[in-house]
């Protein structure tokens, strides 16, 4: 196995875990924006008033994008099981 083929695995394993983070983040990016832009303009300044909108939504984003990040992550898996053969050399 060559440096080229481990930088390659690298990066595609990045770039799914960049995918699959993507929906719960900016899901909890986007609510948590919302709320504190209503506390500020309320002036009600809870700390734990953003919390639980915030855990639905990446809750309901997990649910909604839940078949799409598994599918994701086994075609990565199988991509990488096809390669070990020509990962050791044997292929």
């Amino acid at each position: 196995m060559d440096t080229a083929a481990v930088l390659d695995i690298g990066l595609q394993g990045l770039l799914v875990a960049a995918k699959l983070g993507a929906p719960a983040l900016l899901t909890a990016l986007v609510v948590g924006f919302a709320i504190s832009l209503l506390q500020s303009i309320t002036q009600i300044q809870e700390v734990t008033l953003s919390f639980v909108p915030k855990a639905v939504a990446v809750g309901i984003a997990l649910v909604v994008c839940g078949h799409w990040m598994i599918s994701e992550i086994v075609a990565f898996t199988l991509g990488l099981f096809e390669r070990i053969p020509s990962l050791v050399g044997a292929g």
